[in-house]
């Protein structure tokens, strides 16, 4: 089988996780350090988590659009380059006491008055690069910016509590409040031209260097969201309510006893269908210009999704129904260019998703952390590795290899340590590198929490859950010499550089 990506070998390593001094990762001038890091590491792939603005749970799986960035990844000392801010105004914020985890309650309470300060410091209204953007863009910039603004008129309140007649986009309200809010909401363009500008260059810098962007998007949208305000016809809504009559997650499985209950709204498939998937065309033809690389996660959803009742407190009831399957794909296949998908083919088993992958050629992921517990057909254990797919340590929804370790059954750590032909315990995330690495997968990607050896302090994720996740932040130089060195020897030996 023809592989879809190149061999190699990377990081996974979201950009909130990044060092800076003003309380999340930004794409300034420490984003530049790591790439290079991951340069003389020999790694090929760079693999970030959405990058969409956060809404309530700061999940980057919720986000309030599926086609803006995140304006708290914009680094402000680039504006400070700029002249649209000064550095000792930056420094009179308070950011957070704790350099490894991120405080998201003062991130919200300030980054947005340090950003209003650029905003009404620059001249962009007469940029002939942001009247460009704004054009290029106008398929989603307007509402998003609409957005953004009718939620702070209206205190931060989800679409479904605002006003009736602009949570129902009746014409004269919108005209209304496009002209009443029009300041804001020209700051919330503002936010995303920089947002664009900065990722443009990152990613350019990136590329020169050898190294792939690979974008994670979330298959769903969330309620709380300027894509769901737009499009209600798109979603399965309650047409008196316009609250989801249909939402998603997972029924109980190894995460969660009771399931998964997301509470995304479902999409009208068939709906999406009579426009010829219009809406997932814009949004892979945005997200195509942000990444080299496009990992869809809960791909399964898209052959067979599990429905469960919009008032439903749980993932217990529920039922699976066929998605779109291959017109879906041929769909978005028509806007993506030279950008590649993998698919986050992870979850229940369904031959039907094998037989699609087959058929469209996209690389399925397989994780070692799933290897060892089963029988020696598991599809996790590299001995049963087919080219075209992507190998990863663990995932962002994962224990780090040290917390999956601390607590393995004796059983299953003796089949893992015999496996990998290792017999002390502290060489055995070594060994997983190793084996890894070696293995046939034409990717092998691991978490740099993966790489510092770091326990499940360092977890990112604990699906079901909410108040700690998405937090890590990776302490300054943390990232040193020695983990350098050996990721590049590794990609050397085993033909990843």
């Amino acid at each position: 089988m023809k592989t879809m990506l190149q061999r190699g070998a990377g990081i996974l390593m979201p950009i909130s996780a990044l060092p800076s001094p003003y309380g999340i990762g930004t794409m300034g001038k420490d984003a530049y350090e790591f790439v290079e890091q991951l340069h003389r590491a020999g790694q090929k792939y760079w693999q970030v988590l959405p990058v969409g603005p956060t809404s309530y749970g700061d999940s980057p799986y919720q986000s309030f659009s599926s086609f803006a960035g995140n304006p708290y990844f914009i680094d402000l000392e680039l504006l400070a380059e700029e002249g649209l801010l000064e550095k000792s105004y930056i420094e009179t914020f308070f950011w957070g006491e704790d350099p490894e985890n991120i405080s998201y309650g003062t991130i919200f309470e300030n980054r947005f008055i340090v950003l209003r300060k650029a905003f009404q410091n620059s001249q962009h209204k007469n940029d002939s690069e942001y009247i460009e953007f704004c054009e290029q863009n106008s398929h989603w910039l307007s509402d998003y910016s609409l957005y953004m603004a009718c939620k702070n008129h209206f205190n931060h309140a989800e679409w479904l509590k605002w006003e009736e007649d602009i949570k129902r986009l009746l014409p004269e309200a919108v005209k209304r409040y496009r002209i009443l809010l029009a300041e804001d909401i020209e700051f919330w363009s503002f936010c995303q031209y920089k947002f664009f500008e900065q990722w443009k260059k990152l990613k350019a810098y990136a590329n020169v260097r050898g190294i792939k962007i690979i974008g994670d998007i979330p298959i769903y949208a969330a309620l709380d969201s300027v894509d769901v305000w737009m499009n209600p016809k798109q979603f399965q809504l309650d047409e008196e309510t316009l609250r989801p009559s249909k939402v998603a997650g997972v029924p109980p499985d190894a995460f969660s006893e009771e399931g998964q209950l997301w509470g995304n709204p479902l999409y009208d498939w068939k709906e999406m269908e009579a426009d010829h998937f219009a809406w997932w065309k814009n949004r892979m033809r945005t997200s195509a210009n942000l990444y080299d690389i496009i990992r869809i996660d809960h791909f399964l959803g898209i052959v067979r999704y599990f429905s469960i009742p919009g008032d439903a407190v749980n993932g217990k009831i529920g039922e699976y129904i066929d998605g779109p399957g291959i017109k879906f794909i041929d769909a978005i296949s028509s806007v993506l260019g030279r950008t590649k998908i993998i698919a986050e083919d992870l979850g229940v088993a369904n031959p039907k998703v094998k037989e699609l992958l087959e058929i469209i050629n996209y690389p399925g992921m397989k994780v070692l952390e799933f290897a060892f517990s089963g029988d020696r057909q598991n599809e996790h254990l590299p001995h049963n590795y087919t080219p075209n797919m992507v190998v990863y340590g663990g995932t962002h929804d994962n224990e780090t290899l040290a917390g999956y370790l601390a607590h393995l059954p004796d059983w299953e750590m003796s089949y893992l340590m015999n496996y990998l032909d290792v017999y002390e315990k502290e060489k055995i995330i070594d060994r997983m590198f190793v084996t890894a690495y070696a293995s046939v997968a034409s990717v092998a990607i691991f978490q740099l929490q993966d790489v510092l050896k770091l326990g499940n302090q360092a977890r990112m994720n604990f699906p079901s859950t909410l108040g700690s996740n998405w937090k890590w932040r990776m302490e300054k130089g943390a990232f040193g010499e020695e983990h350098i060195n050996r990721l590049s020897y590794l990609a050397d030996i085993y033909g990843r550089r």
